[in-house]
């Protein structure tokens, strides 16, 4: 497990990175004496657990959870006892340690971690993708139903995309990200900057392109192993 530690006090910082040192399954990536230097990290970084105090200046462990879009697990370790009611009224807080920390107990904490982080890895495999089969486009005041699986290629122009189907095109005043967002990754691939293609309709694959109806489409450098590895090889 990925790990970091956020905690005001460098010596309690050095405390539980010599805790996590006799523990193979921990990983401390980073540790922060400031809460939102720990946010900015989070911003750009993905990690498992967290080991977070209660009490910082400026803005404290509460505060800073609330923060949180897609909070990992976070094991408190506070000197303070009176904030554990609130702090497990949140689903991702797996424990509350006091000061000082015994090698026991916090080892407790850290498989009890484990356990949650493996069942939810578990239910996220489970899960069937579930996807619309169709969405809507405004197109001169319009709203126009298409059909996903009948678009073979959208392609980026300007502040516009144009989406090409098995029989229309349309010109909407979007961007290539925004239209990802709505598409099936079991059906779609960015292969360039300016363009995604359903890979269900590709017609043939040469060096760098490829062909869907009379499009030959470039595939950049770094889009190739992820289009070649969708593809159905004999």
């Amino acid at each position: 497990m990925n790990c970091i530690v956020i905690d005001d006090e460098k010596m309690a910082r050095v405390i539980i990175k010599t805790l996590c040192d006799q523990i193979k399954s921990i990983n401390l990536v980073e540790e922060f004496s400031c809460a939102i230097q720990a946010i900015k990290y989070l911003n750009e970084n993905k990690i498992d657990l967290i080991f977070l105090d209660i009490h910082m200046p400026n803005f404290n462990g509460l505060d800073f959870i609330k923060t949180l879009k897609d909070p990992p697990k976070i094991i408190f370790i506070t000197s303070d006892p009176q904030f554990a009611i609130e702090a497990f009224s949140y689903y991702f807080i797996v424990d509350y340690l006091l000061k000082p920390i015994e090698f026991a107990r916090f080892e407790k904490a850290v498989k009890k971690a484990e356990r949650q982080l493996f069942v939810q890895n578990q239910l996220d495999q489970d899960k069937e993708p579930a996807f619309k089969n169709d969405f809507y486009v405004n197109i001169d005041r319009r709203l126009i139903k298409i059909d996903l699986s009948s678009i073979y290629l959208i392609e980026a122009k300007g502040d516009y995309i144009n989406i090409k189907t098995d029989d229309k095109n349309y010109v909407v005043h979007s961007t290539l990200k925004k239209i990802k967002e709505k598409l099936p990754d079991s059906l779609f691939l960015k292969v360039h900057r300016s363009f995604i293609i359903n890979v269900k309709k590709i017609i043939d694959i040469e060096d760098n392109s490829v062909l869907l109806k009379k499009d030959v489409i470039p595939v950049s450098r770094s889009n190739r192993a992820e289009l070649m590895k969708r593809l159905d090889l004999l």
